[in-house]
């Protein structure tokens, strides 16, 4: 089996909100699916958090890399794509890139051998796993009835992220949290990310310091990249003080990134995003190398269905992989799968035990957000 072409659209139209100041226009294209092409007519899919125009750049670069290779070592193949591409682009655009061409390609590994992805990557240490529904900060009333609807349809875990948390004052950092506490309940896991990476971010450490303690007071479960994505000697600090867990590490690409992080103690949760990282070959290495220092992986996903399906995989392979990120009405999450996704009783995802992914995208429903012709063969 060969690797024939490489193609990828970019979902439009239905973009959710992402808290960005400057970064982003409201409907620019933020993710693009690939598919991987074989010559025995089986198609691998993956998603790639990075505009269709940069991807398509990408993929000039690496496609004469992939043309004739066997799609069935995903780890050697993407690790070549990393290795070949040390000049010209590092890191960024292209890493996002080699994410979705990675993600495909386990996907054919997995349909080729009839087995989920899960366990070609180590092994199934659990067949569902809890999401925490991601949904953006906002006025402490419209916030409240928000999550108190999603924990009426089963919803047990919850994190709120950027909107004004941060941006205007302490007040109402402690309004929003105690109302979010509120609506959801005592026995409901809340996690609250500040969005450090967002490109206007100025607190420093002795803020999230501060509102590290203030958040221990509503029992929030993990802090997330509360000082800015660089500050790599402010984080081992503010691990080392804050009364709550620290996560971070969404806007980095390729696991070496990751070490110094890791080796220096600046995270109780890395949380690589797979569309992002180098995808599932990167993100497992990542996973292996935090849980040899007592680290946990949480991935972050503020991405697509695809991606969701790939980090469902990923966490039935780890074993302290026990929650995934899940965005709240996401069209592009719950609107191109053929598949609903489905809460269980107790609040929990089964991850999907089919071939590859395990998932099937839905030529219609996607047809409304992206050219469905240049990723599905007829």
């Amino acid at each position: 089996m060969k690797i024939i072409k490489v193609t990828a659209a970019g979902l439009r139209g239905k973009t959710p909100l992402g808290g960005w100041e400057e970064e982003l226009r409201a409907d620019d294209v933020v993710h693009t699916l690939v598919a991987v092409h074989t010559d025995e007519g089986i198609v691998g899919i993956g998603s790639v958090f990075t505009t269709e125009n940069l991807v398509r750049a990408a993929l000039q670069l690496l496609e004469p890399l992939l043309l004739g290779e066997t799609p069935l070592e995903p780890e050697r193949v993407s690790e070549r794509l990393h290795r070949s591409t040390f000049w010209m682009g590092r890191g960024g655009s292209v890493t996002h890139t080699i994410s979705g061409v990675d993600i495909a390609l386990w996907d054919i590994l997995g349909k080729v051998t009839g087995q989920p992805v899960g366990r070609l990557l180590g092994g199934r240490y659990r067949e569902r796993v809890r999401p925490y529904a991601s949904l953006l900060m906002d006025e402490p009333h419209r916030m409240s009835d928000q999550l108190s609807d999603l924990r009426d349809r089963g919803w047990t875990a919850f994190k709120i992220g950027w909107g004004p948390f941060g941006r205007v004052d302490t007040r109402l950092d402690e309004e929003i949290v105690k109302a979010a506490r509120s609506a959801i309940g005592p026995d409901s896991l809340l996690m609250v990310d500040a969005g450090g990476s967002d490109s206007n971010w100025r607190n420093d450490l002795k803020w999230a310091s501060r509102t590290a303690r203030m958040l221990d007071q509503y029992e929030v479960s993990w802090f997330e990249e509360p000082l800015s994505p660089d500050a790599l000697t402010d984080y081992v600090e503010l691990r080392r003080s804050a009364p709550i867990p620290i996560s971070g590490g969404e806007v980095f690409t390729r696991r070496q990134s990751f070490l110094l992080w890791i080796e220096q103690g600046a995270f109780d949760i890395v949380q690589p995003d797979v569309t992002k990282v180098g995808g599932l070959s990167e993100q497992r290495r990542i996973g292996w190398m935090a849980q040899d220092r007592g680290i946990r992986l949480i991935p972050h996903g503020w991405n697509t269905g695809v991606g969701l399906a790939a980090d469902l995989q990923l966490a039935s392979a780890l074993a302290d992989t026990d929650l995934v990120e899940y965005i709240a009405g996401s069209e592009y999450v719950d609107g191109i799968c053929t598949q609903p996704w489905t809460l269980d009783s107790d609040g929990m995802l089964a991850i999907p035990n089919g071939p590859g992914l395990g998932i099937e995208l839905d030529r219609e429903s996607l047809g409304q957000y992206a050219d469905v012709d240049a990723l599905l063969p007829r």
